[in-house]
């Protein structure tokens, strides 16, 4: 399988936003609508961290809506995995929003979320995106594909994959690539070795990887296709590699079972599927799930594109990857004197 890869910079086509703005790890934020007639009800945002610019517009385009007019919401933002147990643990949540389905499948099973809630459509997901390598503006050390961050003396960026789910997808898009998706598992775990090798520190999340990497460290960056976007919509002296053969990510979304306002939370989340909403995603750099969304036929798909099936699944890829006793990227972690405590 190639691994040639095309290099990108975004065009004026995608909005900017304000990386200030954004925040990053956890968080909470407010955002208040006002209202004509009716009560007023407050939903609460659980999501991982890297869509809180979008989020933050999307709630003010669902507000201006006869749905949403009474509706304020409280938000928080932090990795993924981290986010997932906090609901588990007892953290109130009418809409949970994760980078991948793992994190949505402990809430399924703990009785948070229904066993349904990937029955639509879009099984699910709200949004897409890949997993692309960033680098510095120019690319002086001429990182292009997924060995190239294997060589002596790069480093390379990427957060803690038994907190961030983003890592966790950046892990399964090096693994895959290399393995032939799994064709050859040897291969792939030598990579992976190779890979932590030269990862210097691991953040808890993608959003701090983020800052990581634009405060100067790491001569590449694995992350979503979107972080990369928003690192340069805000600026960042960056460029980005879409590798031939990468990994599609989809982020799930769900209401919760213990909302106390469920008619106004499944609006929500149906206005997430908007043409509008949607577009808000397109210009912070997510790829949509719905079709004609203006502005999707930017994304170039990936001659090598696979997904998370194409690997065996979310479940067998939990067992032999990420299980903190057996699994092999564990291992690697524990090699590396990495904690990997969910």
């Amino acid at each position: 399988m190639g691994l040639r890869a095309r290099t990108f910079v975004v065009g004026a086509a995608l909005a900017a936003v304000a990386l200030a703005a954004s925040g990053c790890g956890s968080g909470v934020a407010s955002s208040a609508s006002s209202s004509s007639d009716g009560k007023k009800v407050s939903l609460s945002l659980v999501a991982y961290s890297t869509p809180q610019a979008a989020y933050e517009k999307i709630i003010k385009a669902f507000q201006a809506t006869p749905e949403g007019k009474n509706v304020t919401f409280t938000q928080s933002y932090g990795a993924s995995g981290d986010q997932s147990r906090a609901v588990a643990a007892g953290l109130n949540a009418d809409v949970v929003a994760f980078s991948l389905e793992p994190d949505m499948t402990r809430l399924v099973d703990a009785g948070l979320v229904a066993k349904s809630w990937n029955a639509g459509a879009t099984k699910g997901m709200v949004t897409d995106s890949v997993v692309v390598i960033a680098t510095r503006k120019g690319n002086p050390k001429h990182i292009r594909s997924w060995e190239d961050l294997t060589r002596s003396g790069v480093e390379v960026i990427t957060p803690n994959p038994f907190t961030s789910g983003g890592a966790r997808w950046n892990v399964m898009a090096g693994y895959g690539a290399v393995s032939d998706k799994g064709a050859d598992k040897a291969a792939g775990i030598t990579y992976l070795k190779g890979l932590f090798k030269n990862v210097p520190v691991q953040d808890d999340s993608a959003r701090k990887a983020l800052q990581t990497f634009t405060s100067g460290k790491g001569d590449a960056m694995l992350a979503y296709e979107n972080e990369a976007i928003f690192a340069q919509q805000n600026g960042q002296a960056i460029d980005y590699t879409l590798p031939d053969s990468t990994i599609l990510i989809e982020n799930p979304v769900a209401v919760t079972s213990k909302s106390k306002h469920p008619k106004e939370a499944k609006a929500f989340v149906a206005f997430l599927h908007s043409k509008q909403a949607q577009q808000i995603f397109v210009e912070n750099g997510y790829r949509p799930v719905e079709h004609g969304v203006p502005g999707a036929d930017k994304f170039p798909t990936p001659s090598g594109l696979f997904t998370i099936k194409d690997l065996g699944g979310w479940p067998t890829v939990m067992k032999e990857f990420f299980d903190t006793q057996n699994g092999a990227v564990a291992a690697i972690e524990r090699d590396k004197g990495v904690s990997v405590k969910k």
